[in-house]
């Protein structure tokens, strides 16, 4: 009885076994290179501009399937940042973040659904003043790949969304302060 080579077996088993994929990999928020804002109607005249510094989170990213997708991140309220003193120290208060009750405000997402080559909609639950509703962000995958001076492994995201704060309960001002809250976010992962 002749007995098959090694090769054909190798040849036979990988024609008959189907492709398997990579699990999704997980990424850690690289905070320099990501960046947390939001815009608002100033009376009218602007759009305001408000940043996020403190924050922790990170996601997983499936390329081959969006849907196997994850992300989470916490945001310390009291790193609000308005480029002014007076301007901050108001945001803190129980007017707007309320910081000393509600010192961190959370997103998880609960879907990614890929509408594109390289986009999609990341659904998910904000939870900001003990308040959780469902958020939807427009997501851009810009790139995944080495860093060529680190030669970590980065992915790279851009996201947007519009809220109303007063679905938050935060309604001071209203309605010369705006209510549309409008959301950028510019992510770099650190593939762990």
């Amino acid at each position: 009885m002749r007995i098959p080579s090694i090769a054909a077996v190798v040849a036979v088993t990988t024609l008959l076994t189907p492709a398997v994929y990579a699990a999704p990999e997980e990424y850690v928020l690289e905070k320099p290179h990501t960046q947390i804002l939001f815009f608002v109607s100033h009376l009218g005249f602007s759009k305001s501009q408000g940043e996020f510094h403190d924050f922790d989170g990170g996601f997983t990213f499936d390329p081959e399937d969006w849907s196997n997708s994850y992300a989470k991140v916490t945001i310390r309220t009291h790193s609000i940042d308005m480029d002014d003193y007076a301007w901050d120290k108001h945001m803190r208060n129980e007017d707007f973040f309320d910081v000393n009750v509600h010192p961190t405000m959370t997103f998880e997402s609960t879907k990614l659904e890929k509408t594109g080559e390289d986009t999609g909609k990341l659904h998910g639950d904000l939870t900001l003043l003990g308040v959780t509703r469902p958020v939807t962000l427009d997501v851009t995958f810009n790139k995944v790949g080495q860093h060529f001076k680190s030669k970590e492994w980065i992915a790279g995201f851009s996201a947007a969304a519009t809220i109303k704060r007063s679905e938050f309960g935060m309604k001071y001002g209203l309605p010369v302060i705006g209510d549309d809250v409008e959301l950028r976010l510019e992510v770099e992962g650190v593939r762990q």
